[in-house]
């Protein structure tokens, strides 16, 4: 019989725990002795224990003690290693951190400025109690050193004892000796102590950060001998500039222009903010175009760096051509998608080529977009199409070429983009009513390809509002009417307004649809939307026809391709911020930065308050007045018992046939009562549930006429 045989446990296994790592490291530390000139031993030991700190180790802490006696080493990479450690965990062992202050306090005094400078920043960089006051008095020192680098590090410093006492900062003189350091001789020290004002600024109501002609001149003579970062500061800087005179402002635009072509981008974005913002000021449209021409080649430029720079640069394209639309006008080949292009960077090209296509490069942007709608990918595929449907609306002389290429594309039956050239198709019927109904026949042939809620809506509002052209156009709204109670509730509502438009415009066709979709409706759905419509329409239908067929076929609001235009107030705060990360949400900056200060135009004799462009000429949302909104874009004088909407030129023999099928109607509506479960209006029992049928209008809700007689019967 064999017995396995075990080798003795190696001696000193037993310290392997978190204590005996700790206590190797200890000695490691401790080890060396005088032999180790060049502190090796040392060195290697502090590696291990930053990489251990690194990890979220927390054992280490207890070598506290330890790195404290390792401070005074006359090494600057010794200091380096034992600052960090000390940052790291002096707020959890704070009564031990505080032995290190008087070490600190003597690298203050060391020849060499590298350690002056660091012992400052390790001592500003840890929020206890007695390392902030113990740092105010040397800061306040250090702002005079000899030594610009030191200089520089203590004007951070500020800042970062703002962050930690906001008050014992502005009761003492700290600002003001922060504040002299903008005469200092070194670009980099200005540089420095502007960002640590902009930062205290940013945070601090009680602070106002103002920079006359003079300052602001003297910042720019200093920009070509600052660090591309220092760039940075100052031109973020100038933003607290305001010109009180034009001519001081293009003058400043002018001599900070050159910064455009740097090669680090956020140099390029701050100075495009900068003079988008001085542009507010200058009088001179002239000089403003010229202006406008410079700011196209950087952002041009800004295309060839990466993916993420990229998206950047377009987001704030995006932003920039809503405000000044003369940028990058001429440059729309720059925004052509590659085949590499991330779909991001391909879905903000789309963007932009959208909003630069005019008449005159129709014909390349439409080859270009036929390109993309062939590609593979399905969600760009998507967009294209759509903005072939938009590019139709946008500009009317090219709407016949838009929607031959729509139809070629729903010819190749495939199915998403005949769902999307539907969609978009039903917007174009909205701009231009009564010219391109022939090409109804083509979509009612791909009926079967519609599965998307969007899509089957679209369809359903043209076969409702096209009813009186379309043959069978009963028989088509019959058969989505086969899964109403299925459908989501946007195409509920559809098929509810498309039945009553179908009633009005045929009513013999639409008199066994409207009962029967009334009451499902009204009886056999919990949403409601879907139910307060129905209730609507039943109560206009059976009270006055006339009324009727004014609100449901009267004149649609003007639809335009601007829709997603920025309101003017957001618009002029997104270009004071170009650049920044508000810029790619397009958002408000306090919606991404809670925190962050709104920035506004300051009032000056040179302000130039302008009007927003709107290339389409059509009131944007922001610009209708309350009445457009609460009629549906209706004036607010009209009457829809009087007043008949222009276009309305309804034949005699179908107004007789509308008003005897009013009358069988009401006749049939009115001996009844809605909660009946009787079977006269059909129906299976399930409930549905989604939509409304304009999605870029509000819908018409008129209140009925007095006098007309009791319809109490019908909301019972």
């Amino acid at each position: 019989m064999f017995m396995a045989y075990l080798p003795p446990p190696a001696y000193g296994s037993h310290l392997r725990g978190p204590q005996g790592k700790v206590a190797e490291l200890r000695l490691e530390l401790n080890s060396g002795g005088r032999k180790d000139k060049n502190f090796t031993t040392k060195k290697i030991a502090l590696k291990k224990i930053v990489a251990n700190m690194t990890m979220s180790n927390n054992d280490m802490v207890a070598l506290f003690p330890d790195i404290i006696g390792c401070m005074g080493i006359p090494s600057l990479e010794i200091k380096k290693m034992c600052f960090l450690f000390l940052v790291n965990y002096a707020r959890m062992r704070s009564e031990i951190a505080v032995k290190a202050i008087p070490v600190l306090e003597q690298d203050m005094e060391d020849p060499n400025p590298l350690v002056r400078a660091l012992a400052l920043r390790t001592m500003s960089y840890i929020h206890v109690r007695e390392f902030v006051e113990a740092t105010v008095p040397i800061v306040k020192h250090l702002l005079r050193d000899s030594d610009p680098y030191v200089r520089k590090t203590a004007a951070f410093c500020v800042a970062k004892l703002y962050d930690h006492d906001k008050h014992m900062v502005e009761a003492s003189d700290l600002i003001a000796r922060l504040n002299s350091l903008l005469k200092d001789d070194n670009p980099t020290v200005v540089a420095s102590a502007l960002a640590s004002l902009m930062d205290i600024w940013e945070r601090s109501d009680a602070i106002k950060l103002t920079i006359d002609y003079d300052n602001a001149s003297k910042m720019v003579a200093i920009l070509p001998d600052c660090s591309e970062w220092g760039q940075t500061y100052i031109l973020e800087a100038l933003m607290s500039y305001v010109p009180q005179d034009s001519g001081e402002a293009l003058l400043l635009a002018e001599r900070i222009a050159p910064r455009l072509s740097h090669s680090n981008s956020a140099v390029v974005l701050t100075c495009i903010r900068v003079i988008l913002y001085l542009m507010n000021y200058i009088a001179d449209q002239k000089q403003i175009s010229a202006l406008c021409r410079k700011l196209s080649p950087p952002l041009v430029t800004l295309l060839a760096k990466g993916p993420e720079v990229q998206y950047l640069a377009l987001r704030n394209a995006l932003l920039i051509l809503q405000r000044r639309p003369e940028v990058l006008r001429n440059d729309i080949r720059v925004f052509f998608c590659k085949y590499n292009d991330p779909i991001y960077v391909k879905v903000t090209k789309l963007e932009l080529i959208f909003m630069l296509a005019t008449e005159k490069n129709i014909d390349e942007v439409l080859t270009e977009l036929r390109e993309y709608a062939t590609e593979i990918d399905v969600h760009f595929v998507r967009k294209a199409v759509r903005a072939i449907g938009k590019l139709a609306i946008k500009i009317e002389p090219a709407a016949r070429r838009c929607i031959n290429l729509l139809l070629e594309l729903v010819a190749t039956k495939i199915t998403y983009i005949v769902q999307e050239a539907t969609v978009v198709i039903r917007n174009i019927f909205r701009k231009y009513p009564n010219q391109y109904e022939s090409i109804i026949g083509t979509l009612c042939e791909n009926l079967d390809s519609l599965d998307e809620p969007e899509a089957k809506a679209a369809m359903v509002w043209v076969i409702g509002q096209y009813a009186s052209r379309i043959e069978n156009s009963d028989a088509l709204l019959e058969d989505f009417l086969y899964s109403f109670a299925e459908e989501p509730v946007e195409v509920q509502l559809a098929l509810l307004t498309a039945t009553v438009k179908l009633f009005i415009q045929r009513p013999t066709k639409g008199q066994e649809l409207v009962p029967k979709v009334l009451k499902w409706a009204t009886e056999e759905t919990d949403n409601p939307d879907l139910r307060d419509r129905a209730y609507m329409y039943w109560r206009l239908l059976s009270t006055d026809m006339e009324a009727a067929k004014r609100i449901v076929m009267g004149e649609k609001p003007a639809i335009t391709a601007e829709s997603e235009r920025l309101d003017p107030a957001t618009l002029e705060e997104m270009c004071l911020n170009v650049g920044t990360l508000a810029t790619v949400y397009l958002k408000p900056v306090q919606t991404v930065f809670r925190n962050a200060r709104p920035r506004r135009l300051h009032e000056s004799p040179a302000l130039q308050r302008q009007e927003v462009p709107n290339p389409s000429g059509v009131l944007s949302d922001a610009n209708k007045s309350l009445s457009q909104f609460g009629m549906g874009g209706q004036p607010a004088d009209f009457d829809p018992r009087t007043d008949r909407p222009e276009g309305q030129n309804g034949e005699g023999n179908l107004a007789q046939a509308v008003h005897e099928a009013d009358a069988y109607f009401t006749s049939q509506v009115r001996g009844m009562h809605v909660q009946e479960q009787g079977d006269s209006f059909g129906g299976n029992g399930n409930e549905g549930s989604g939509y409304v049928v304009n999605q870029y209008a509000p819908q018409t809700v008129y209140q009925p006429a007095q006098g007309v007689g009791n319809n109490g019967d019908l909301l019972l």
